[in-house]
C-alpha cells in the first residue's frame, strides 16, 4: 500500500465520517423533456438548434430522460450508497419566460426528485442555476443586462419557498466564468455572442445575481441550509520570467474577480485597470459590492479538472492558445486576450485534450484556504472524459478510476494540510450532454446507451461505491 506517492496513486487513506461522498449533474445535461409539461426555451435549446453551434447538431431535447427516469436514477444513486446528490433546477421548468408565475408542473417535478432523494437518505444539494437562461431573457440582454439578475432573485425566492425545507445546500450560479466569458466573450456556449464589455458586465450581473439570491432564499428558507456557489477555478503554472505577471491576469480574470467581490466586498483594482480599455466599468453601481457579500457563504464549492501554463507574449511568431481560443472578437480573456500565451501542458490527457494534472487541484485548495482560513471547501465537481468501450457487457474504465484515485488522494492530502473540506461530488454521475462538444464525451461513472436509455455502471463506479463504502481509497479498481 503506497502512501504519499509522487504520482498520487495513494491508497487506504481515510475520511472521516462526515465527509460527504456525492456526485453531480446538471438538468439541461440529462433531464431531456424540452417541451414537456409547460418548460420555457432556454438559451442551450436555441444555441444547440442553431447549425454549426454543437458537434452533430446534437441538442438536449432528450438527453438522458432523467426526467421520465429520476426514480429508476435515485435508485441507481442509493445502490452505489450516494450521500449527496448535487443536481441543478432548470429556470425555464419554475418560470417558462424568466419571470412570473410558478409553473406548478415543473416545480412539482423537483418536489418529488428532493422527496425521493429524501426517502432514500441522500442529500440534496441544490443548484439554482446551471446554465440554462430562459431565452425569453436573453432577448432583453441575458446577463449583460441587469434586469436578469433581480429576475433571478425573483427566481430563487420562488424556489425556496417551495423547497426550502429540504434542501441541504443551496448553491446560486454553477461556474460563472463559462456564463460570462464563454457565453458573452469566446461565443462558444450559449448565447454565442462575442462582445468583451459585455462579457465583463454579465461577471458582475452574474455576481450580484448571486447576492441577490441568497438574500432572497434567506428570507424564506424554514430549515438550516447552507448557502454556496461554485467556481472553476483555475490553476496557472508561469512559464519562464513573464509567467508570474501572466498568472497574475488570468487569475484576476478568472478568480478573484469573483471571489473578491464574493468574499471581501471589492473587486480587484488590477483588474479593473487590465480591463480599462474594454469597459469603465460603470454597470457597478452604489451598494452592489454590500448586495453580493452581503449573505456570507457556509461553504465555497471548487471545480476541478486541469491546470493551465502561461506566460507574456512576446510579441514575436505565432501566439500559443492552447486553451483552445483564438484571438480576435471572441475571447473568454478581456483584458488578456492580446498579452497572455497558453502554452501547452504536459500529458497524459482525458478525452478533452485536458491534462492531468491532481497536484493542481490540492495547490487549489490549499491556496483558498491560505487566503480564506474559516471558510469550509467543497470539491463540487471533479472528473473525466475518456473513450469508453463496452466489452462482454461491462465498461473497464481503468482511466476514469485511475484519475478518481489520484484526485481523492489530491484532496485528502489538502485535508492533511489543514484544508477544512467537507465533501467530494463526482462529476457526473451520468454520460449526458456536454455542451458544445454534444454526446461525443463521457464523463459518467455510469453509461447511458443514447439509443436505448439504458443504465450501466462502469468499473469507476464499483470502485467509487466501494470507497464510499469503506471511507478509505482503494487501490485497485473494483469490478462493476
Amino acid at each position: 500500500m503506497k502512501q504519499d506517492s509522487p504520482d498520487y496513486r495513494d491508497a487506504g487513506l481515510a475520511f472521516g465520517a462526515e465527509f460527504l461522498f456525492g456526485s453531480a449533474t446538471a438538468a439541461y445535461q440529462i433531464e431531456g423533456a424540452a417541451g414537456e409539461d409547460g418548460r420555457g426555451a432556454s438559451i442551450w435549446d436555441t444555441f444547440s438548434r442553431t447549425p454549426g453551434k454543437v458537434l452533430n447538431g446534437d441538442t438536449g431535447d432528450v438527453a438522458d430522460d432523467h426526467y421520465h427516469r429520476w426514480e429508476a436514477d435515485l435508485d441507481l444513486m442509493a445502490e452505489l450508497g450516494l450521500e449527496a446528490y448535487r443536481f441543478s433546477i432548470a429556470w425555464p421548468r419554475i418560470q417558462p419566460t424568466g419571470r412570473g408565475p410558478v409553473n406548478e408542473a415543473g416545480l412539482a417535478f423537483y418536489e418529488r426528485l428532493v422527496d425521493g432523494l429524501i426517502a432514500r437518505g441522500i442529500r440534496p444539494i441544490a443548484t439554482l442555476y446551471h446554465w440554462d437562461l430562459p431565452q425569453a431573457l436573453e432577448d432583453e440582454g441575458g446577463w449583460a443586462n441587469r434586469a436578469t439578475a433581480y429576475a433571478f432573485a425573483d427566481y430563487a425566492r420562488l424556489v425556496g419557498q417551495r423547497l426550502g425545507d429540504r434542501i441541504e445546500i443551496w448553491t446560486t450560479l454553477n461556474e460563472p466564468w463559462c456564463s460570462a466569458y464563454l457565453g458573452y466573450g469566446s461565443g462558444v456556449h450559449a448565447p454565442g455572442v462575442t462582445d468583451r464589455a459585455k462579457a465583463l458586465a454579465a461577471v458582475h450581473h452574474l455576481n450580484l445575481a448571486h447576492g441577490l439570491g441568497l438574500a432572497a432564499l434567506r428570507e424564506v428558507v424554514t430549515n438550516d441550509p447552507g448557502f454556496s456557489i461554485t467556481l472553476n477555478l483555475h490553476v496557472s503554472r508561469p512559464e519562464g520570467p513573464s509567467g508570474p505577471e501572466a498568472v497574475r491576469r488570468i487569475d484576476g480574470l478568472a478568480n478573484r474577480v469573483f471571489l473578491e467581490p464574493i468574499l471581501d466586498g471589492r473587486y480587484p483594482a488590477d483588474v479593473l485597470e487590465d480591463t480599462a480599455a474594454v469597459t469603465d466599468w460603470s454597470f457597478v453601481e452604489d451598494g452592489d459590492l454590500e448586495i453580493i457579500s452581503g449573505v456570507p457563504i457556509s461553504v465555497l464549492g471548487v471545480n476541478y479538472y486541469s491546470s493551465g501554463r502561461v506566460r507574456v507574449w512576446d510579441g514575436e511568431g505565432p501566439k500559443a492558445s492552447a486553451d483552445g481560443h483564438k484571438d480576435g472578437a471572441g475571447t473568454p480573456w478581456p483584458g488578456a486576450a492580446e498579452e497572455v500565451e497558453f502554452l501547452e501542458q504536459p500529458g497524459p490527457y482525458t478525452a478533452m485534450g485536458w491534462n492531468i494534472d491532481p497536484s493542481g487541484l490540492e495547490e487549489l485548495l490549499v491556496g483558498l484556504h491560505e487566503r480564506y482560513p474559516e471558510l469550509p471547501l467543497m470539491v463540487t465537481e471533479n472528473g473525466a472524459a475518456f473513450d469508453d468501450v463496452v466489452e462482454d457487457g461491462a465498461v473497464h474504465d481503468a482511466a476514469r478510476t485511475d484519475y478518481l484515485r489520484r484526485h481523492f488522494t489530491a484532496a485528502h492530502r489538502a485535508m492533511g494540510r489543514g484544508v477544512p473540506l467537507t465533501g467530494y461530488q463526482v462529476w457526473s454521475l451520468l454520460d449526458n450532454f456536454e455542451w458544445a462538444y454534444g454526446y461525443s464525451k463521457r464523463f459518467g461513472i455510469v453509461r447511458v446507451e443514447y439509443e436505448t436509455l439504458e443504465r450501466l455502471p462502469k468499473d469507476s463506479a464499483g470502485w467509487y461505491a466501494e470507497l464510499i463504502r469503506t471511507r478509505r481509497i482503494p487501490e485497485a479498481p473494483v469490478a462493476s
